[in-house]
């Protein structure tokens, strides 16, 4: 991303309230567990690992989504 990075816009998306719910999944070639770890400290719904297939993307992208909590 040209302006900032991932976590960066999740720490911006989490400041307004009108975005602040919204799930985030991480989209990266960073998957070491530490950076896994990290990624869901700051709030995201997932990672998905790069590369990754295509025809099961949707797929592990609604697994992470589904595992947060529900938004009032």
């Amino acid at each position: 991303m040209p302006v900032m990075d991932g976590p960066q816009m999740l720490t911006h998306l989490r400041e307004d309230a009108r975005t602040a719910r919204i799930p985030v999944v991480f989209m990266t070639a960073r998957a070491q567990s530490s950076d896994v770890e990290y990624f869901l400290s700051l709030g995201a719904a997932g990672v998905v690992a790069k590369p990754f297939d295509p025809l099961t993307l949707a797929k592990s992208v609604r697994a992470c989504v589904a595992s947060q909590p529900p938004t009032a």
